[in-house]
This record gives C-alpha cells, structure tokens and sequence, in this order.
C-alpha cells in the first residue's frame, strides 16, 4: 500500500500545488486569512478543489483511499498499535485540509474575493487528467497495484532477511563481547 500511496499522493498534491497557484496567480496571497468565500466568485475552481481533497483525505471512491486503507490493514496486521497511530495521523490531516478548505471556500466574500475570476480552459485541461486519474484509480487501482507487486514483493523478502522483526528479541551480546574487569585498581 506505501508504494500506490506515493503515486497517489503525488497526483493528489500536484493537483492541490496547481489549485493553490491558480489562486495565487488570481489573488496574489496564499495566506487564508485574506481568502474567503471564494466558491461564489469561482464554483467550478472550488468543485475541483473539493474532489482533489477529498482525494488527499482519502475517501473511498478516489484513489487516495486504497493505499491508505491497504497501508492501514498492513500496519494492523503487523502490529495494531502502530495502525492506531496511523489512523490518528489520517484523522488529524483530514482535519486540516477540511479547516482549510472552509475558510478558504466558505464563509464572507469580500474584496477582491467577490469577483476573482473561475478557472479557464487551460487550467481546466491540466487538471483534467490529474481528476481522471484521481477517480480512475480510486475505483480501479487493480492494473496499478498489479504492476508494483513484483518489486514490492522483492522489497518486502529482502527486508524479512535483512532486518528483524518488531517482536523478535536482539541480542546485541555487549556483556560478551567486553575485556574481563581488572580487579588491581591500577588502571593497567
């Protein structure tokens, strides 16, 4: 799930770097307070926004859910407290992209919000197919995972040879491995 997750992640965040460049190219600011109310003023910048998202949160349907959702089992299965923490950091990071987007979208328009122009049709083809990609392979990411499982296999057998487990004991043999103590008190 690690490895669908990063390409996943990389669609997901090259289209909210792109959005959030649209939107600076427009209001020349990136900082949230002077934002606001931007859905009236640019609906179809904000529906985009609101799917690339959703995608990042990870909702079932968009490709940001599978490598989490397999990432997650993966973290369970191993060890379920790591799973725990995990799904708090989803939790917390979902909260924040829905903070941001709130103020960002929703709320009072004024200024310069209130006329800011909505996206064009060539924002609107360089994000085409990054929306494409976000929904193609949240409902069908089999092809891609196909593709990975080889080299994630390979990964994951080189790691279970080289690396001990979490719950195998080490022996670091320190005491052995240490010259006798001399009883003299010289130092010698």
């Amino acid at each position: 799930g690690g490895l669908l997750q990063m390409v996943n992640h990389g669609i997901s965040t090259g289209a909210l770097f792109l959005l959030v460049g649209m939107i600076y190219e427009r209001r020349h600011t990136r900082l949230i307070d002077e934002l606001g109310g931007l859905q009236r003023a640019a609906p179809v910048m904000a529906g985009v926004f609101t799917v690339v998202m959703l995608s990042s949160i990870g909702l079932p349907g968009l490709n940001g859910f599978v490598g989490e959702f397999l990432i997650l089992v993966g973290a369970f299965m191993a060890h379920r407290w790591w799973a725990v923490v995990a799904a708090a950091g989803v939790v917390l990071a979902a909260l924040c992209l829905l903070w941001a987007y709130q103020r960002v979208f929703h709320g009072p328009a004024e200024g310069d919000n209130t006329d800011m122009a909505d996206l064009n049709i060539r924002e609107g083809l360089v994000l085409a197919p990054l929306l494409a990609l976000i929904v193609f392979l949240g409902v069908y990411p089999k092809p891609v995972i196909e593709r990975m499982e080889p080299a994630v296999d390979a990964l994951v057998a080189h790691v279970e040879r080289h690396v001990p487990a979490f719950d195998e004991p080490v022996n670091l043999r320190v005491a052995q491995d240490l010259p006798e103590a001399d009883d003299t008190g010289d130092g010698s």
